[in-house]
């Protein structure tokens, strides 16, 4: 049974985009393994709360962590 575990800076995605997300991983899996795996696939969505994850030995926040909007 595959477990899809994903662990994101909290707020970083909204409540639609971590639903569009668990779908798009389960589809991914069914794409890989065939369709028998989509029924066994689970996915689970961590937020790490801003500023309790760190790269390079500095805290990311939030607000670092979104996604900036095209120009």
């Amino acid at each position: 049974m595959p477990f899809i575990d994903v662990k994101i800076i909290e707020g970083v995605l909204d409540h639609a985009q971590q639903q569009a997300l668990i779908a798009e991983l389960t589809e991914a899996v069914a794409r890989v393994g065939g369709e028998g795996m989509r029924p066994m696939t689970r996915c689970a969505i961590q937020e790490i709360r801003s500023g309790l994850w760190g790269v390079a030995g500095k805290p990311l926040t939030t607000e670092m962590a979104r996604p900036k909007p095209a120009s």
